[in-house]
C-alpha cells in the first residue's frame, strides 16, 4: 500500500460517518413530515426539513417504499436504542419505562401513518413486523424485568402484552382530537405499579 493509497483510506472513513448522519438527518426529516403530513407528502419538503436538495434523497432511497422502509427501521432503531439508556440514566427502572413507552408512543403515531403504505404488496414491506417484534419485544422485556425486580410493578405482565395494549390504545389517535391516546397510556403503566 503507498502514500496515497493510506490517504484515501482516512479520507473515505469521514465520509461514511458524514453519509450515515445525512442518512439519519433525512429519516428523522421525513418521519416529521410523515406524522404532519403523511407518506404522500411532497419529497421537496423533506428535503426543505433536512436542509438538502431532492436529488440527495432520491440518491439515498430512490423510490418512496425505500424511503418508509427506511423511516420505519430507524424509529425501530431509535426505540430499541434508547431502553437500556433510560434504565442506566432514570431515577428508577419504573420511571424508565415510562419514558420508553412515551417514546414507543411516538412511534407508533408515526407508524400508524404509515399504516396504508404498509399494507402494499412491495416485499420490502413483508418483513417490517417482524424486524419490529425482534429488536421491541426484547428491549421491552428488558425494561419490564428490571421494574418488577426492583418491587415496583406487577410481575403478572409480559412484553408483548404491554406493547400490545399501548399499541391498542393509540389506534385512531391521530384522527380524532377528543380522544387523548398518551394519558391512556400513562395510565396503563401507572397501574403496573404494585400496591404500596
Amino acid at each position: 500500500m503507498n502514500n496515497s493509497d493510506r490517504d484515501t483510506g482516512h479520507a473515505t472513513r469521514p465520509k461514511r460517518a458524514d453519509a450515515r448522519r445525512n442518512a439519519e438527518t433525512l429519516l428523522d426529516a421525513a418521519a416529521a413530515i410523515f406524522v404532519k403530513s403523511g407518506v404522500e407528502a411532497p419529497v421537496r419538503d423533506i428535503a426543505a426539513k433536512a436542509g438538502v436538495g431532492t436529488a440527495t434523497i432520491y440518491r439515498h432511497f430512490p423510490t418512496r417504499a425505500d424511503l418508509i422502509i427506511a423511516v420505519y427501521r430507524h424509529q425501530v432503531d431509535a426505540c430499541a436504542e434508547a431502553g437500556p439508556a433510560l434504565l442506566a440514566t432514570s431515577p428508577t427502572p419504573h420511571i424508565a419505562l415510562g419514558r420508553w413507552v412515551d417514546l414507543f408512543v411516538d412511534f407508533l403515531v408515526t407508524k400508524h401513518g404509515l399504516a396504508a403504505a404498509l399494507q402494499t404488496d412491495n416485499p420490502g414491506f413483508e418483513t417490517l413486523h417482524d424486524y419490529f417484534l425482534d429488536r421491541l419485544l426484547p428491549v421491552c422485556t428488558q425494561l419490564l424485568d428490571a421494574a418488577t425486580a426492583s418491587g415496583e410493578i406487577r410481575p403478572d405482565l409480559n412484553a408483548y402484552q404491554l406493547m400490545r395494549g399501548v399499541g391498542n390504545l393509540c389506534i385512531g389517535a391521530d384522527n380524532d382530537p377528543r380522544y387523548d391516546a398518551r394519558h391512556l397510556v400513562e395510565l396503563l403503566v401507572a397501574g403496573l405499579r404494585r400496591p404500596r
